[in-house]
C-alpha cells in the first residue's frame, strides 16, 4: 500500500500531462529554450563592454 499512495500523485500528474498535451495547444519548451538562448547571446554579444588596450596586448606578449 506504501508504493501506491506514495506515487499517486504522479500517476495523476503524468495522466493529467498527457491528457492536456493532447487536447490543448502547449508551446514546445525545448524550442522556447533554445530561442532564449539565442537571444541572450546576441544581447550578450551586442551590449559586452569592449577590452581595454592593456588586456588585448598582454595577450600576445
Amino acid at each position: 500500500m506504501g508504493i501506491i499512495k506514495s506515487s499517486f500523485s504522479l500517476m495523476i500528474g503524468t495522466v493529467c500531462g498527457i491528457y492536456i498535451a493532447q487536447n490543448y495547444d502547449v508551446p514546445n519548451i525545448h524550442k522556447l529554450y533554445k530561442t532564449g538562448l539565442v537571444i541572450a547571446k546576441h544581447y550578450e554579444e551586442n551590449y559586452r563592454k569592449p577590452k581595454k588596450k592593456e588586456d588585448d596586448d598582454d595577450v600576445f606578449k
